[in-house]
């Protein structure tokens, strides 16, 4: 079902706007897991390194996956260089089994959890944010969706505050999978996916070198977008390239509705009120980069 952002939208629809809101609330709720000081206690208990995040990244985000090999993850992952996914991927699974990184997550988003909202998760208001989300999690269609897939076979915690993460995670892992078959028919390769949302102002070309991509190789990508008509020579966006960024924005919300579509207007309009005391903890939590690739609040 496509709803066009600022039309009119139908009594038991939900329109673009709501959808693109409620990746806005739950991405964050998401994303702790792989900044939060609790899971890294947890993935350096297993062996990994935690200097960065990146060395326990790849595997806590893969593991749903199996002891799948570098060039599956950097396939599901998209726009990481192939050799940043194979440099922290080929040692993963002798470190730790993927049974071993999905229990040591799920202790670690417990404790982060605990600690941002503290006694607020036992809190009624949470318990029925979790149902919803959970609901909205469980209509999600997997084909072609590998990583919300994964995680969706994953068995459902017991408590309220980690069946929110669970449910958050298999969410924006269903957006993240529609995103790639949004780019793909743009026409964007994972270079140019980058190239292109720095070109529009998503976040800075510095914050996107972070995804392991040489020099060379983002200046051949550029090059791709300039001949195409995308790309001006100072690195920003013509007029063609940002109608085309826009057009994936679109296609990847139209893709990321059908849960939410299940849900039902009232339903989701609750659920968005209820996570906003939840988003705002963790946002003022410190914990997250006030800069990301995703473009949250800017395109």
């Amino acid at each position: 079902m496509s709803v066009n952002v600022g039309t009119s939208v139908r009594d038991g629809e939900v329109g673009l706007g709501k959808v693109r809101q409620m990746w806005h609330l739950l991405e964050p709720l998401h994303a702790v897991v792989y900044y939060a000081p609790e899971v890294f206690e947890e993935s350096a208990a297993l062996g990994f390194g935690v200097e960065e995040r990146w060395p326990s990244y790849f595997p806590l985000r893969a593991a749903p996956l199996g002891a799948v090999g570098s060039e599956r993850v950097t396939s599901a992952f998209y726009s990481f260089s192939p050799r940043m996914v194979a440099q922290h991927m080929h040692p993963a699974w002798e470190i730790a089994s993927p049974g071993r990184l999905l229990a040591a997550r799920e202790r670690g988003i417990d404790r982060a959890y605990g600690a941002i909202f503290g006694d607020r998760i036992h809190s009624p208001e949470l318990a029925v944010a979790a149902a919803l989300a959970r609901r909205a999690a469980e209509s999600a269609n997997t084909a072609g969706r590998p990583l919300a897939a994964a995680n969706a076979e994953l068995p459902w915690p017991q408590a309220p505050h980690q069946q929110l993460w669970h449910a958050a995670t298999i969410l924006r892992e269903h957006r993240g999978d529609g995103h790639l078959a949004a780019l793909l028919v743009a026409g964007l390769d994972p270079v140019e996916s980058l190239v292109s949302f720095a070109a529009i102002g998503a976040a800075s070309v510095e914050r996107f070198e972070s995804r392991g991509w040489r020099s060379e190789e983002w200046s051949a990508a550029s090059e791709r977008l300039i001949e195409r008509g995308l790309l001006n020579a100072d690195g920003t966006a013509t007029e063609a390239g940002r109608a085309l960024r826009k057009s994936v924005e679109q296609h990847t919300d139209e893709l990321a509705a059908a849960p939410w579509q299940a849900l039902g207007p009232d339903a989701v309009a609750q659920l968005a009120d209820l996570l906003g005391e939840f988003w705002v903890a963790v946002l003022g939590s410190g914990l997250l980069p006030s800069e990301t690739t995703l473009g949250i609040g800017k395109v």
